[in-house]
């Protein structure tokens, strides 16, 4: 049952990934997480370095797409900013918005990665789909409340998964 929560990949941050090994994998799109994966809670706008790999991974030829819990206004200036498309209200983990991502684009579930900073939701809802999933650290130390009661509970569930040997913070794979 923990295993839903392990990730495919597990990284220190978005700028880590090996990305040539997704598209070598025959991923064509990736599904960013914002809060706390692209940009802290308190930040209002993408930084340089997150604009440059945004823009090296869409000439790799990848979607991208940000998908977020947030609301439309806190997504928004991170979508137009970037140039890409969103989802905000994703209601992760959830699989609707998921399905909605696959539909509109014709994305088979092997050719999809997810990248997030939580289990409960961004790597529930990617494995849930059979998606790639991809954990990577929190770059924010502030969190909205629900996301506060979310890491209390992924505390427990990081616990498990170290004592069953399946995931330890900080110990990257790919």
């Amino acid at each position: 049952m923990l295993s839903i929560f392990v990730p495919d990949i597990y990284q220190k941050s978005i700028h880590d990934i090996n990305y040539k090994k997704l598209k070598n994998n025959g991923i064509k799109c990736i599904i960013f997480d914002l809060d706390n994966t692209i940009a802290p809670v308190n930040v209002k706008s993408p930084s340089k370095r997150v604009k440059d790999l945004m823009a090296e991974l869409d000439e790799m030829g990848f979607k991208l797409i940000i998908m977020s819990n947030a609301t439309k206004k806190r997504v928004e200036p991170f979508k137009d900013i970037l140039g890409l498309d969103s989802s905000y209200l994703s209601l992760k983990p959830l699989k609707r918005k998921y399905k909605k991502i696959m539909n509109i684009y014709s994305f088979k579930d092997s050719e999809i990665a997810v990248i997030g900073d939580q289990l409960l939701t961004d790597i529930l809802g990617a494995n849930k789909m059979g998606f790639t999933s991809i954990l990577v650290n929190p770059i924010g130390i502030l969190d909205y409340a629900l996301t506060k009661i979310n890491r209390f509970i992924e505390n427990t569930i990081y616990n498990h998964l170290e004592k069953k040997d399946l995931l330890k913070k900080g110990e990257y794979y790919d």
